[in-house]
């Protein structure tokens, strides 16, 4: 049994918590309110962005997993938690003596800015044109000097239970495709983001930087002609294609993921299709 600490116990990490309690784990759940955690979690409320509300971190602490996610889309949000709070936390982690086995951290393939749909891998150039990647990016180095072992985690775009916006927006009408060149996404669901983790927390010998996505990186307007089919809906109205940087922030890119596949990692929900499903025939009922 190793004791376990996620900072950031959200929508992906209580997914994780669940699976590492069931594994028989011991767990501590890091979060500013007193929301619901997982059942056999144990609670810490803390500010990640205030140093002294991290003392009395459970220690000693085999693994860290610092998966918080920022509360909007804005600069000062991203470095709240990307940088800021990472950095308070591993001084936390320092000042207690804490030197877990291995510190996870999640981050985004927004790091790439790819925007012809060519394929990226964990060797492809990160030069990211705005300030999500390039906070996210600030975020890795840091993490990666720490002075004990780190793995970084670039998750896709991440849906499962409970998120079901592009659904919504099939449902009410209010999707559009967008026409011209495909537009790439490269999804995660959200069980297969935490059985990432999961594996990657206790592999024996990682690498410093996997990503973690689907194997089916599926043009958006594809993705809206399915769901739509799936539910018996008319197609959604194409539009002409966005030309804002900030339709194009996302990058348009298609993510390999074999350097987490090659560690023996089985994705539960290997494309869209397989994940949301479920998610629609849930929605009819």
């Amino acid at each position: 049994m190793s004791r376990v600490l996620i900072a950031g116990c959200g929508y992906v990490g209580s997914a994780l918590a669940d699976r590492l309690i069931e594994a028989g784990h011991e767990v501590w759940g890091l979060r500013r309110s007193a929301a619901r955690l997982p059942q056999g979690v144990k609670p810490i409320y803390a500010n990640l962005n205030e140093l002294d509300s991290l003392e009395g971190l459970p220690s000693p602490l085999d693994y860290v997993i610092y998966s918080a996610g920022a509360s909007g889309f804005d600069e000062a949000a991203y470095r709240r938690v990307y940088v800021d709070g990472a950095v308070k936390l591993l001084e936390a982690m320092r000042r207690q003596g804490i030197t877990p086995k291995r510190f996870l951290y999640t981050s985004s393939t927004g790091v790439y800015a790819q925007q012809d749909g060519s394929w990226v891998d964990e060797n492809s150039p990160t030069e990211p044109t705005n300030f999500s990647g390039e906070i996210l990016l600030e975020g890795e180095a840091l993490v990666l000097e720490a002075e004990f072992s780190s793995v970084i985690v670039r998750l896709g775009g991440i849906y499962g239970p409970g998120r079901t916006r592009l659904v919504d927006a099939v449902r009410d009408g209010s999707a559009r495709i967008n026409e011209g060149a495909p537009h790439y996404l490269n999804l995660n669901h959200r069980d297969d983001c935490a059985a990432a983790l999961e594996h990657l927390m206790t592999l024996e010998k990682a690498d410093s930087i996997y990503l973690a996505v689907d194997s089916y990186p599926v043009d958006r307007s594809e993705l809206l002609r399915w769901t739509a089919e799936r539910m018996g809906l008319p197609e959604p109205e194409s539009i002409p294609a966005p030309t804002t940087p900030r339709a194009r922030q996302g990058g348009n890119k298609r993510c390999k993921k074999e350097r987490l596949l090659a560690t023996g990692f089985k994705h539960a929900y290997p494309s869209y299709k397989e994940g949301y499903a479920p998610i629609l025939d849930n929605s009819k009922s």
